[in-house]
């Protein structure tokens, strides 16, 4: 049995060899890190679609099939982000860059070797913790790892899109925000964004008019000039305006964007919103709907709006926040009948109370929608989830 320095010696090995490993010999690495540990690992990575957990190739290796997130005892591991044994010599551990889920580890143990052995499991945590960081770090040095997260092709919209978007996943030790697209290939118009700074958590949650790349870069610029007004010092209520400059100076066709744009404090739970034509966010309360939140309206963004004095409500410890494109509601069945915001809701109640992590939540919530659609989908279909809970925080974590 590897001792705690032994484990200890594997990181340092590893974080070594990540200084210059390129993005397709990431496996090689890590064998080479836990190999004199005398166990033996396979990285697996979600895909777009959040469906299967796909391996890593290793040249002149077979590669395993992909394991499905839904019923399987892998997937259990990476919705939950819990570390789980399988009976043939195995642990699954999650990998996570910070918070947001990008895999699995399969770990091959030696035959006896107790797979609940603390110091085995601490040391498997602290190399999946660090594949979770190399993994988010070379995404942007190569092509492989994108193409092993893809059963096809993607659009230039969504392409071009992805690039832009935060992490899906973000949470510090009171609030935690998790976010999810559909469709991941074709995904144009819809956007997300957050900055926490200070104890002020911005988020915001945007719908361009239109669909594919003229969407896609509509949207886009909104997100730009949102992001370029914050790091200016512009509050709250001045950001719709200069997100309305920036789109009528280069579009005067009456395009639009509609959205939330709101502001968060950690420390006293004031929220503060501006609804710039779009669907309100869903207060959740120990784990119930209990509200919309109806307040801060005005024009979409890019439209002539008078000055708007933003919403305002006082949020609980614990409560949740979920905010949604149109795209969501609106999906159709075969027999014409709409996904809605009752049926929305009910779901969010039911997996919130759970005790779900936020992103298993809303790709839970996704895979819903998904399963409503009659067809290919006619809209893009967004959700963003906020967590005022320092419990719902560390849930996380693995």
């Amino acid at each position: 049995m590897a001792t705690t320095d032994a484990w200890l010696r594997a990181v340092d090995d590893l974080l070594y060899r990540a200084h210059r490993v390129a993005p397709d010999q990431l496996p090689e690495a890590i064998d080479g890190a836990l190999r004199p540990l005398g166990v033996a690992a396979t990285t697996y990575v979600v895909d777009v679609e959040q469906e299967l957990l796909r391996p890593l190739p290793r040249p002149g290796r077979p590669a395993p099939d992909p394991l499905p997130i839904d019923a399987s005892l892998p997937g259990r591991a990476y919705s939950e982000v819990r570390v789980r044994a399988g009976q043939d010599g195995r642990l699954w551990v999650p990998v996570v860059d910070g918070t947001e889920r990008l895999g699995l580890l399969e770990v091959t143990l030696a035959a006896g070797t107790d797979p609940d052995d603390e110091v085995l499991r601490d040391g498997c945590r602290s190399i999946a913790a660090l594949v979770g960081h190399v993994l988010a770090g070379k995404l942007t040095y190569g092509d492989t790892l994108h193409r092993v997260r893809r059963s096809g092709p993607m659009e230039v919209s969504a392409e071009l899109l992805w690039q832009l978007l935060p992490p899906l996943t973000f949470a510090t030790d009171t609030v935690a925000i998790s976010a999810i697209l559909e469709p991941c290939y074709e995904v144009g118009g819809d956007a997300f964004d957050y900055a926490l700074d200070g104890g002020l958590f911005a988020l915001a949650i945007l719908d361009g008019v239109g669909h594919g790349l003229p969407a896609t870069l509509f949207t886009a610029v909104a997100l730009a000039a949102l992001r370029a007004g914050r790091r200016a010092g512009t509050e709250l209520p001045g950001l719709p305006a200069v997100v309305d400059a920036a789109l009528r100076s280069q579009w005067t066709d009456g395009r639009f964007v509609t959205g939330v744009l709101a502001e968060f404090d950690v420390g006293t739970g004031r929220l503060r919103y501006v609804n710039a034509g779009h669907p309100a966010p869903v207060l959740l309360r120990r784990g119930r709907a209990v509200r919309a939140l109806t307040g801060g309206r005005r024009l979409p963004l890019g439209l002539p709006s008078p000055d708007t004095e933003p919403g305002e409500v006082r949020l609980e410890p614990g409560d949740r926040l979920l905010l949604y494109t149109d795209g969501i509601i609106e999906t159709r069945d075969a027999a014409g009948e709409m996904f809605g915001l009752p049926r929305l809701a009910d779901l969010a109640e039911r997996h919130i109370g759970s005790r779900l992590p936020a992103p298993e939540t809303l790709r839970r919530l996704s895979r819903a929608v998904v399963a409503h659609r009659a067809g290919p989908p006619r809209d893009d279909a967004t959700l963003v989830l906020l967590e005022w809970s320092g419990e719902a925080a560390a849930r996380v974590e693995p």
